[in-house]
């Protein structure tokens, strides 16, 4: 096999990590948003008078509904644009893997270091 093929083997195998890494980011992503649009929902129901806790790592920390309410929305928001770029990288990976498949194919069939620049090109 010839070096740029083996190369290509390479990168091929690197894009199709970092597509699962992406994948994977993304429905992390995915479930936290569902998660605090879940909490969001239900934080409609509640009487803002009511007691209000929020967790701080392990600890729960007192705040107030309005406190809660916003910090749930810019969350919400904030995984919307986080959800909707992972998505955006996962169809560029896509891409680069679909095209990177594709040379490899063509210098197995033959086209192996035949380009216009690689052996036998333009000043051989």
């Amino acid at each position: 096999m010839p070096p740029e093929a083996q190369e290509k083997i390479e990168e091929l195998q690197e894009l199709q990590e970092t597509a699962q890494q992406v994948a994977e980011q993304k429905e992390q992503a995915k479930t936290a948003l569902n998660e605090s649009k879940t909490a969001l929902d239900a934080l409609e129901d509640v009487d803002e008078d009511a007691g209000m806790y929020r967790e701080i790592g392990e600890v729960l920390v007192e705040t107030d509904y309005e406190s809660a309410y916003d910090d749930l929305e810019n969350k919400v928001e904030s995984l919307e644009v986080r959800t909707e770029q992972l998505e955006k990288q996962e169809e560029r990976v896509q891409e680069q893997f679909e095209e990177l498949q594709s040379e490899l194919q063509q210098m197995l069939q033959g086209g192996a270091g035949g380009g216009p620049m690689g052996p036998g090109g333009p000043g051989a």
